[in-house]
């Protein structure tokens, strides 16, 4: 369980992909006992503030500058705070963490990171798929189309297309057009697709097709952001039954 009296420390703490219910028990408990919280406004559900103990400062870091950000979590950590920093979904996917962390470890701040549920699996159940079906997919990629971040031409989605594993794509839906085009260059145009918009939110939007209608089907939905593209056959094949269950598969646990 989490030390409640620990404090000079930063926590870097999954809030979950939206459904408030989702964070995890440590990271509702250290909320709970905050000294500040610093968190992604534009991506958070706010509703977690009503955890933290009135009078705590809550700071939307939207506006803020890496700088300023670390400045300020530095300074509460100096001062004996339990600091918290909200970061939305995992904090290790897509969450601009490392850069936070090597200015922290420069300045000798201590900082734990506490993991959260990610919008790619909030994603997966809403959609009542196994990302890892028996021998159709047992590889998942995760990946992003670039643009003002850019991605290794290595990992253009042409190239990661070529292994028809399946396939999760973040931050990219504003480049959808592109996202499609790119796949097409390996993929047949009857390619199964999903896109989904705020997984475990009350307005969520599951919009299903293939390559060739995708595109349209997403415009008359006005989906423009916070959604993943999933790709691959796992949206529409059965599978094999795992051999886990099977009666004539022994392991450990059964002969």
């Amino acid at each position: 369980m989490t030390d409640s009296k620990k404090r000079g420390i930063v926590y870097f703490v999954g809030a979950g992909p939206g459904d408030p219910e989702l964070i995890t028990v440590k990271g509702r408990q250290l909320l709970a006992n905050a000294d500040l919280v610093l968190y992604a406004g534009s991506l958070i559900n706010t509703a977690l503030l009503q955890i933290v103990r009135k009078g705590v400062s809550c700071i939307d870091t939207a506006g803020l500058t890496l700088d300023e950000m670390t400045r300020i979590t530095k300074e509460g950590v100096q001062a004996g705070k339990l600091v918290v920093r909200l970061h939305s979904g995992d904090p290790s996917l897509y969450g601009a963490l490392q850069e936070q962390l090597d200015i922290l470890e420069q300045s000798g701040i201590p900082y734990e990171i506490v993991p959260g549920v990610s919008s790619l699996f909030a994603a997966a159940a809403l959609l009542g798929r196994e990302l890892t079906v028996p021998e159709v997919s047992q590889t998942v990629i995760l990946t992003r189309l670039g643009n003002r971040t850019p991605v290794p031409e290595k990992e253009s989605l042409k190239e990661l297309s070529r292994h028809q594993a399946t396939i999760c794509i973040f931050l990219s839906i504003h480049l959808l057009a592109q996202v499609v085009d790119q796949l097409k260059e390996e993929l047949p145009e009857d390619t199964p697709v999903a896109v989904v918009a705020r997984a475990s939110w009350p307005n969520s939007q599951v919009v299903s097709g293939n390559l060739s209608n995708i595109e349209e089907r997403v415009k008359r939905k006005g989906i423009e952001r916070t959604a993943l593209i999933f790709v691959g056959e796992f949206l529409r094949t059965k599978g094999k039954a795992s051999q886990l269950y099977d009666p004539d598969f022994s392991h450990g646990y059964r002969s």
